[in-house]
């Protein structure tokens, strides 16, 4: 399996009671790792280690961690009844869904506040160039033949495929689109879903891994 998002597929192929890829999650059992391990024993289009963080993907997504309330009821891979959600784990969800949204806003105001930089050395750019085409000529004592050369192109940032976030790694080169505008960064740190990058020009910014591409 490429990803975890492939990996969470195949499971609610094969387990449709139990792991859902849209709507409402269900609570899972305690311990449904051990039970998917041995059902899945010999199965070899899922590694344990796929396996492992695929399911901690899943559990810390936000449609999962909204569904865990007290007195909710847990299902095992037959989509049985395997237990009751406890106080302690529905206050444990809470927090880590707040921590989680506090990231995603945190990674948001750096966007915006990148993309007004942009802007901002954009409009500089332009007002320089308009100041510069409004002087006038500089006259030389004596004219000479200078051959003219063509302005240096601007490099182009190839987007390709987004990143695997299996594979990814800090110090890893990638792309990222802020505003229309294309940008090359190294990965800083990476946490769960999201990374923090470092543009070219020093600046360092929280984007979600799922914004990231190859380059």
């Amino acid at each position: 399996m490429p990803n975890s998002k492939a990996v969470i597929g195949y499971l609610a192929e094969l387990f449709p009671n139990c792991f859902t890829i849209a709507g409402d999650a269900l609570p899972l059992k305690i311990g449904i790792f051990e039970d998917l391990a041995e059902r899945l024993e010999g199965d070899e289009k899922v590694s344990k280690t796929r396996l492992r963080t695929a399911l901690r993907q899943y559990t810390n997504s936000w449609r999962y961690l909204r569904v865990v309330k007290a007195g909710a009821t847990r299902v095992d891979l037959d989509g049985a009844e395997a237990g009751l959600i406890e106080a302690e784990h529905e206050s444990h969800a809470q927090e880590t869904l707040d921590a989680s949204r506090a990231k995603v806003q945190q990674a948001q105001k750096a966007k915006r506040e990148a993309q007004r930089e942009v802007q901002k050395a954009q409009r500089e750019a332009q007002q320089t160039k308009s100041a510069a085409a409004k002087a006038p000529p500089k006259r030389s004592a004596r004219k000479v033949d200078v051959p003219q050369r063509k302005p240096k192109a601007e490099p182009v940032v190839a987007m390709k495929n987004t990143v695997n976030v299996d594979t990814l790694s800090v110090g890893q080169r990638v792309g990222l689109k802020i505003g229309k505008n294309s940008m090359v960064a190294t990965v800083s740190t990476i946490d769960k879903t999201e990374a923090q990058v470092q543009l070219d020009s020093g600046m360092t910014i929280k984007v979600a891994i799922s914004e990231l591409h190859e380059v």
